[in-house]
């Protein structure tokens, strides 16, 4: 994954509505360290099966 991703607004706003959405996810999944968005898309879309187009369009945006 060789994009250039940010994240859409305030990390912690997200995290719960990743977590609310996928239910599955552990804290440990959402991790995140500025700069290592590709990592964490990664581990959304390994946990959860979904697209990762449809992962990038909800949660983030591509510069």
């Amino acid at each position: 994954m060789a994009s250039n991703l940010k994240l859409k607004g305030n990390w912690n706003i997200l995290k719960g509505k990743i977590k609310e959405k996928y239910g599955d996810l552990t804290d440990d999944d959402l991790t995140y360290v500025e700069g290592q968005e590709d990592q964490l898309l990664g581990r959304i879309q390994k946990r959860t099966g979904e697209a990762e187009d449809a992962i990038k369009k909800e949660f983030f945006e591509e510069n």
